[in-house]
């Protein structure tokens, strides 16, 4: 029997609302079966007048359409894959600044970023923020991306005893952003030049800061659990744990699981069209042409097809008589809409019963181009 060979990737997203009014997180994945690589782009809304949802639809359109942009380029173009990240994060920041400036309502709106390309077992990353990106290996999970906010300092001062555990666990300003997307300047971002290494059975996790309400030891503990499971199952039982933590005050939380199935070399490469390329083989190449009536058409399809003699001709598309109205043959005219007056009778001379149009002051009569 036939079966479908494994995916080199398995992927699965999930998102809830938590304990929020409203949901501000935003999250896209791309992983074609049959290609080599895939994209994953997750924002983080915030601030601003109720348009932190705003602010995370515009970075994940922004940041995912350059990416999808760029994306037969991964495989002959490695090295410049950290360019495509940043570039994509700057042009969505400028995208977050002029809806800014059109709408002053919704100044003080931005949102975090996490932006992954893998390629086959190798993984850039840019971050903006405090979205976490965790990698599991061999019962180990460590955050991979830099923290962009007032949490590392204050564990730091919890570490120094300057701060007792508990004091720094619900510090107010742990969630304190140094660096996200505003539309202003970006004080800070995470992006690699080298990308990290993956081996089959790792467990990626790109989240928003939702994912932390439960504690790392507890996410860790999940993943190691169900390591063998499909990255849908695994979803399934982190939104199980925040369900079952009850936290009235839980944020937003969107995030997506990948695994890598295998590590097996590349059968058939992606590759981009070089430009100025021109296909010399156009028999099956879509092509858009103009034809101005029937007759056009009909010798058009003969053409192409060969057919040469009348008798063929004729056999293969017969043309339709020309219409000889003169608003037909002006291809520039517009559509004319008679108005159908109502009729009535009158008397000839003939004895016999005629009609005529005549006008009609109300209601109305209808047009006859479908008019009510």
């Amino acid at each position: 029997m036939w079966r479908s060979p494994e995916p080199r990737f398995d992927v699965a997203s999930a998102i809830c609302q938590g304990g929020r009014d409203y949901q501000e997180d935003a999250i896209v994945t791309d992983f074609p079966f049959g290609m080599d690589s895939g994209v994953v782009v997750l924002a983080d809304g915030m601030g601003g007048h109720a348009a932190g949802d705003v602010a995370s639809k515009i970075v994940v359109t922004e940041v995912y359409s350059e990416l999808k942009f760029q994306s037969a380029n991964f495989a002959d173009f490695e090295t410049e894959i950290p360019q495509y990240l940043t570039s994509a994060a700057v042009n969505a920041n400028n995208v977050v600044r002029e809806y800014v400036m059109a709408h002053p309502e919704t100044r003080g709106m931005g949102a975090t970023l996490v932006s992954l390309v893998l390629i086959e077992n190798r993984m850039f990353w840019m971050s903006i923020g405090d979205s976490p990106l965790y990698h599991y290996r061999s019962g180990t999970m460590q955050q991979l991306n830099e923290d962009h906010s007032m949490a590392p300092q204050i564990d730091f001062m919890v570490k120094q005893g300057l701060l007792d555990a508990e004091t720094g666990k619900n510090h107010p300003d742990r969630n304190c952003l140094t660096s996200v997307i505003l539309g202003d300047r970006v004080a800070k971002s995470d992006c690699p030049k080298t990308p990290f290494e993956l081996q089959v059975g790792d467990i990626v996790v790109v989240s928003s800061d939702g994912l932390q309400y439960l504690e790392d030891d507890k996410i860790q503990k999940i993943l190691h659990r169900y390591r063998r499971r499909k990255s849908a199952e695994i979803c399934g039982y982190l939104l199980e744990a925040i369900e079952a933590l009850a936290d009235p005050d839980q944020d937003n939380c969107s995030f997506s699981v990948i695994k890598l199935n295998h590590n097996k070399p590349v059968i058939r490469a992606i590759r981009a069209k070089p430009v100025g390329h021109i296909d010399t083989h156009t028999s099956n190449v879509t092509r858009v042409v103009e034809l101005d009536d029937d007759d056009a058409i009909a010798a058009k399809l003969r053409n192409d097809a060969g057919v040469t003699n009348k008798a063929a001709a004729g056999q293969a598309h017969p043309p339709r008589p020309r219409k000889s109205d003169p608003v037909a043959e002006d291809t520039a005219a517009k559509p004319v809409i008679k108005e159908v007056k109502p009729v009535q009778k009158v008397e000839g001379a003939d004895d016999q019963d005629k009609t005529q149009e005549v006008d009609e002051a109300a209601p109305p009569a209808k047009i006859a181009a479908g008019g009510k």
